[in-house]
């Protein structure tokens, strides 16, 4: 089994890389779904070499629907992460109707391609009407891997549309499941045959300095706790 962390912090990437997790989702806001991770933090984590560093590509909050101006600059993104040396990128691309936004995702995975890069279609596939469907675009656009909680909150509430996924895919992509991964149910989730886990490492402090957020700290408890289950 493969583990990915998703983290905004180089404290949890450096955590993962001791623990030897094979790699992490790099963003930032992670309590708005992820957002493209800072420049310096990308650069910080990359100095950890015995980890894949995946960046997210999400330029911000909200929907997946993204206009010219906002592909533009996603595209800008890859090409920054591309020489700065991460493995590979994570995005998705709907269009209104809860379909995939064919133009906006040949754009993005033809170039991120060409840069040497794995692609990671996120959690957007969890709103899509016809998840078979687009499974199968998904393969054709030469996608890596897919995160998925199954279409549900939760990857242990989707586990049998996962299941699902992991027949339909017969090895051609890489499905990996997220949300709510934690070590009372890793085991059950990956019994349905997922290529990998995804999972946050991290928990909230509790301060808020006066509106400007939460504060988070490494939540190595957690990380242990689940690779355990699986020595």
């Amino acid at each position: 089994m493969e583990f990915e962390i998703c983290t905004e912090s180089f404290e949890v990437a450096q955590k993962a890389s001791a623990y030897k997790i094979k790699r992490i989702e790099l963003c930032s806001a992670l309590d708005l779904g992820g957002l493209s991770p800072s420049y310096g933090l990308l650069m910080k984590c990359l100095s950890l070499k015995d980890i894949e560093i995946h960046a997210m590509i999400r330029p911000r909050a909200g929907d997946f629907i993204y206009n010219d101006d906002e592909l533009e600059m996603m595209l800008d993104e890859i090409k920054l992460y591309a020489e700065s040396g991460v493995k590979g990128v994570v995005f998705g691309c709907l269009d209104v109707g809860k379909v995939l936004d064919m133009n906006a995702l040949e754009y993005l995975a033809a170039n991120s391609k060409s840069l040497g890069l794995e692609t990671t279609f996120h959690r957007a596939f969890d709103f899509i009407d016809k998840p078979a469907k687009a499974l199968e675009i998904l393969i054709d656009f030469g996608f890596t891997r897919i995160l998925t909680s199954g279409g549900m909150d939760t990857a242990i509430e989707g586990i049998d549309n996962i299941q699902q996924l992991v027949l339909q895919s017969e090895g051609r992509i890489e499905i990996m499941a997220g949300s709510g991964v934690n070590k009372s149910n890793a085991l059950i989730i990956a019994e349905a045959g997922v290529d990998a886990l995804h999972f946050s490492a991290h928990k909230w402090t509790g301060i808020d300095e006066k509106n400007m957020g939460m504060k988070t700290i490494v939540n190595e408890a957690k990380i242990r706790n689940i690779l355990n289950l699986f020595v």
